[in-house]
């Protein structure tokens, strides 16, 4: 009964999850563009990842300390891997909407079962079969796709540009999947999470000073609109993917990723009147497709992994 409760308390907790990601990027518009007026991509990424670590920071304190106490050197040496991916694939992730559409960058981020599915074979020698081979390779010309026909609609090297910071954005949040589920294995959620989140703001915060970003005199909207994205998004979001790649595989978490694109250019529809290019959209859905394949087959080859605590 216990194992029951556990399983549905990991499905909630990923639904929770996936709807606040769907907001993800129209808080990031709304604070770099709407509000925030001269905010650089990189201010939001810095400001969101610092709140979201003090608003852990009381819980981790009191709940989650003497376990972090007791952490191996090659645990830390993951969580700081781990953290640095995760710093940049929010720099990156966040950037690429001030260059392309909502629906673009939110469909391109969540590639990363194509990208898990080759990381896979590089460092874990897993063979591909032929039906994962063609996936990908059906999701390279959906990215492609997508790239021609914002061009194609004037968007010009800009939104290439933007597309191509969402694809990279999605390799780094891939890895620090892989990294994390090595990690969450024999760690509570709280004691990995919290050092995650520290090692990822002090990545964004030390971007940002190197390349001069501002981070100040901004309406106090912008600050709450940050806050906003820290509490949902980031804790709420990112905590139930860290929460529940202790139980399922990366991939198969993959397939909820599939959420986001579509709830994001619903909300960008209605909010900003975004419509992508016909050719875009076209490129969209080979894409999904082809990213749920990948999960659904690696969910059929390889089963869930059982709760056991």
């Amino acid at each position: 009964m216990y194992k029951e409760h556990r399983q549905a308390l990991v499905y909630w907790v990923l639904a929770a999850g996936m709807m606040s990601f769907s907001f993800s990027p129209i808080l990031i518009r709304f604070a770099g563009s709407e509000v925030g007026g001269e905010a650089h991509g990189l201010t939001v990424a810095v400001w969101r990842t610092l709140m979201a670590t003090v608003a852990l920071a009381p819980f981790a304190w009191v709940r989650a300390r003497a376990e972090i106490k007791t952490f191996e050197r090659r645990e830390w040496y993951l969580i700081l891997s781990a953290g640095v991916l995760l710093g940049m694939h929010f720099v990156l992730w966040i950037e690429s909407l001030y260059h392309t559409t909502v629906a673009a960058a939110s469909v391109l981020v969540t590639t990363s079962p194509v990208f898990l599915a080759v990381l896979g074979y590089v460092f874990l020698k897993e063979r591909l079969s032929k039906p994962i081979n063609g996936a990908i390779l059906l999701a390279v010309a959906g990215a492609a796709t997508i790239g021609v026909g914002d061009m194609l609609e004037g968007g010009g090297a800009g939104t290439l540009f933007g597309n191509g910071l969402a694809l990279l954005g999605s390799f780094f949040f891939s890895v620090y999947l892989l990294v994390g589920r090595v990690v969450r294995q024999k760690r509570s959620w709280l004691a990995y999470v919290f050092p995650l989140y520290t090692v990822a703001a002090a990545t964004t915060l030390l971007i940002a000073l190197l390349l001069d970003a501002p981070l100040w005199g901004f309406p106090p909207l912008f600050y709450l609109l940050c806050a906003g994205l820290a509490l949902g998004p980031q804790i709420m979001g990112h905590g139930s993917f860290n929460y529940a790649v202790r139980y399922f595989s990366a991939a198969l978490i993959g397939l909820l990723g599939l959420i986001e694109p579509v709830g994001a250019s619903l909300l960008a529809y209605v909010i900003f009147d975004e419509v992508p290019s016909t050719i875009a959209m076209v490129g969209m859905l080979v894409v999904l497709v082809a990213i749920a394949f990948v999960v659904l087959y690696h969910r059929r080859t390889q089963p869930v992994i059982p709760i056991t605590d």
